[in-house]
């Protein structure tokens, strides 16, 4: 993103901001009107809306009951998040079991609605994701950004299947619309601090109210977080896996009218975790002979794990791990009411970094000393939306967008003294052939994006509504890679440096890919009665093309192959129908969903079959299928005791993928490609499940009247493959966990209460890793052990 350009969207922004203030400044002259009720969005107005049984949502750009919304949408609101202490995205599954999170760190995170948005796999730039992450209405592209602490959060709303139409910018999974809490007038504050066991301790703080009269607000919020790894690693006496974080947002609110807002946000986050390596898990024979399998090798090198059992959480690994990681932006929302219309424009700019340290062979041998691909990412974008306000026969709203991204990337294998050992076994190869041989790639990509949006609501009675909306978008990408090497002996046998390019190889190619799509739905909905809402909806959308950033398999003369450079688009159809439900005066609400998924051109990212010589690439799996059904449950306070649940069945498989890779167990010497047609799609649990409850009563603590309560929250996830070729070896068992809390509360002011997460100290893994070299040696990432603490909180 060019700094003129940069300078020129904001300098519109502000304009149009500076406009509408002055002719806003002559509408003040008009008497005002006396409103009978809350103003619509306020927090008034929210507050009533709960108190009746509902929930405002933004799900379609526009404020609207929960129930009339013909769209599956789990919303998770600030006093769930305060209740539950989810604090991350991978913590958020607990709550909305149609989401699913894979994060072995930030950058390798693969976020996925109904089975269905990543691919599984190390990350590659040139991969766009299916499931959009907005915060206050902007789009984040890296799915990093997801991975910080939760921040001053008014409300998460995940919406499921595509959203191709208000959303767009690559939306065919779902969405995470996430927004956080305005400034306000009033002024107030919050504090809160946790700690906990293996040294946990999070603080965050909160500020808000006037700083010019009664037309600009400022808010500030603050959150930091430390806990000691959960893994020991003998060889350098340290704790790893640890969580280490800070984060801040500010925001200034500015309303010299009614009919004009202003809100300018900046936040910056920071992670510096002495983080993330994984452990042995498992041993996965392949079809390769047994002395270049995993048990041979190792035994070779003299070589044992600290530990065959994850559960005992003891690394070994002898170089410096790391995942450091900055998240920070800027964005300007100008809001206006032109009566009977709105305006609304979007200008953000955004930035994440990454810089990692790993030991990619995740043992205490010298194979693959660092693997290290630090990259840059720098987006700008700019929304302009119109939208009709009101009741009319017709409701509307249409709109401009415009997206450009860099991504720049400067990595670094490094190979060690046992690297010819283990990726070159039974050849004899000396250990000097390898030794120091040191790749480093470098790797560019940009991407421009346009779309012209539009979407109406003909009211066609008071109990039938037709919600017809499409999406014009069109992408280009132009991306660049570069391989260089060096190191390792010299020498002049030409089988030797065969068999080195066989591990890593130098290859430079460049690729552009450019595609223009339409993506959009078709929504019928219809009110039974006040409290009976059936819907159908029909969606088609389109992630586009990509380009393989991280290398791609090589011709038999050793030219890198251009046909695997450029990856196809994605188009997915889906179809649904849902029933949105409240019983007993609106203190039961059941809404319930079916859908069916078809995906051509499904973008798999794949990894090379060869001794090491790809990190991997992307491919094209020819068709997807995933089919399901869902049940979100709430009970509102009833007598004290109020209950959630989340129910979803999801089935996904391949339905064609002939040139798919190879699981673990079919691996032999030259076994290239495999047809992974039928299998079941990776990340995909058969069964997840939520559900939670808590208990309230009047009471007195030191003669201070409150609330005390209980609550327990608990959520099971079926097993699933956890890599795209899904060997048997990669598969996570289901699990269930539950966490508790005990607390009180007094009326205002504080309150304070002790949790225990796991409490039953279920051990589950939560990533696996097939190592490179095939050798059969699989590593994870264990579950978090039982956890406890005690929070304080306090509002003024």
């Amino acid at each position: 993103m060019r700094l003129g350009n940069l300078r020129t969207a904001l300098s519109f922004s502000v304009g149009l901001a500076a406009l509408l203030s002055c002719e806003g400044a002559f509408a003040q002259a008009e008497p005002a009107q006396a409103a009978a009720t809350p103003a619509a969005g306020s927090v008034e107005a929210i507050e009533q809306a709960a108190r009746l049984g509902e929930i405002i949502v933004t799900a379609r750009r526009r404020q609207e009951n929960l129930q009339a919304v013909p769209i599956a949408v789990t919303v998770v609101s600030q006093q769930q998040i305060d209740n539950t202490g989810v604090s991350t995205i991978n913590q958020l599954t607990q709550l909305a079991p149609s989401l699913q999170v894979l994060s072995p760190n930030g950058r390798n995170t693969a976020v996925t609605i109904r089975g269905l948005g990543a691919s599984y796999g190390l990350a590659n730039d040139g991969l766009e994701q299916g499931v959009g992450i907005y915060v206050d209405q902007v789009y984040n592209s890296r799915p990093g950004a997801a991975t910080f602490d939760f921040m001053d959060i008014d409300r998460i709303e995940v919406l499921r299947g595509p959203q191709g139409t208000l959303f767009g910018k690559n939306t065919t999974a779902g969405a995470l619309n996430i927004t956080t809490r305005d400034a306000t007038f009033t002024p107030e504050a919050q504090g809160e601090i946790s700690v906990g066991d293996y040294n946990y301790t999070q603080a965050k703080a909160t500020l808000s109210g006037p700083i010019v009269g009664d037309e600009l607000a400022g808010r500030l919020s603050l959150v930091t977080t430390h806990r000691d790894g959960m893994l020991f690693n003998p060889i350098v006496n340290q704790k790893q896996n640890e969580q280490k974080s800070v984060s801040f947002r500010t925001q200034l609110f500015y309303k010299p009218t009614d009919k004009l807002s202003v809100r300018l946000y900046a936040d910056y986050a920071r992670q510096e975790p002495n983080c993330c390596t994984q452990i042995f898990l498992r041993y996965g024979p392949t079809l390769k002979p047994a002395n270049q399998q995993y048990p041979a090798l190792s035994a070779g090198r003299n070589y044992k794990p600290p530990s065959t059992n994850i559960y005992d959480r003891l690394a070994d690994v002898d170089d410096k791990i790391g995942a450091s990681q900055t998240l920070q932006g800027t964005s300007l929302i100008v809001d206006y009411d032109l009566g009977g219309a709105a305006l609304t424009s979007i200008t953000a700019y955004r930035q994440w970094t990454w810089e990692p340290e790993n030991d990619r062979d995740y043992t205490a041998l010298d194979v693959t000393r660092r693997s290290n691909n630090p990259s840059q990412q720098n987006q700008f974008s700019q929304e302009l939306r119109l939208a009709s306000t009101g009741s009319h026969t017709i409701d509307w709203q249409g709109g401009l967008y415009y997206y450009t991204q860099n991504i720049t990337t400067h990595g670094v294998t490094e190979y060690g003294d046992d690297a010819s050992y283990w990726l070159l076994p039974a050849t004899n190869s000396p250990a000097s052939l390898l030794s120091g041989y040191t790749v480093f790639n470098d790797s560019s990509i940009d991407t421009k994006s346009y779309a012209a949006f539009g979407q109406a609501t003909w009211n066609v009675s008071p109990k039938f509504r037709v919600t017809p909306g499409l999406r014009y978008t069109y992408e280009k990408k132009d991306g660049y890679y570069a391989a260089t090497t060096t190191g390792g002996s010299n020498t002049t046998d030409a089988t030797l440096l065969t068999r080195r390019l066989g591990v890593a190889r130098p290859q430079a190619y460049a690729a552009k890919d450019s595609d223009g799509s339409v993506s959009g739905q078709l929504a019928l909905s219809y009110d039974l009665n006040d409290d009976l809402h059936p819907y159908a909806t029909f969606s088609r959308g389109f992630k586009s093309g990509g380009i393989n950033m991280a290398g791609i398999p090589t011709t038999a003369s050793g030219a890198p192959a251009l046909v695997s450079a450029v990856v196809r688009p994605e188009k997915v159809t889906t179809y649904e129908a849902g029933l949105k439900t409240q019983f007993f005066d609106r203190l039961l609400t059941a809404n319930l969903a079916a859908f069916y998924t078809d995906v051509g051109d499904f973008q798999a990212n794949v990894v090379d079959s060869g001794p090491g010589a790809l990190r991997g690439y992307l491919a094209n799996a020819e068709k997807v299928k995933v089919k399901g059904a869902e049940l979100d449950l709430s009970v509102r306070p009833i007598g004290g005791v109020s209950a959630y649940g989340n129910l979803a069945w999801t089935d996904g498989g391949y339905v064609s993928f002939k040139n798919g890779p190879c699981p673990l167990e079919q691996i032999g010497t030259s076994t290239a490609a495999c047809d992974l047609s039928g299998r079941e799609l990776p990340g995909v649990s058969r069964w997840a499940i939520s559900g939670g409850a808590e208990y309230r009563h009047d009471a007195k603590f030191g003669g201070i009247e409150g609330d005390a309560y209980l609550g327990v929250d608990a959520n099971f996830r079926s097993s699933y493959y956890a890599d795209a070729a899904t060997s048997n070896y990669s598969r996570i068992k289901g699990y269930e966990i539950f966490n508790l809390r005990l607390g009180f509360r007094t009326q205002k002011a504080w309150e304070a209460f002790v949790w225990a997460r796991n409490v039953f100290d279920k051990n589950y893994v939560q990533n696996i890793t097939i190592v490179s070299g095939n050798s059969g040696l699989v590593v994870g990432t264990p579950s978090d052990p039982r956890t406890v603490g005690v929070t304080l909180r306090a509002r003024y």
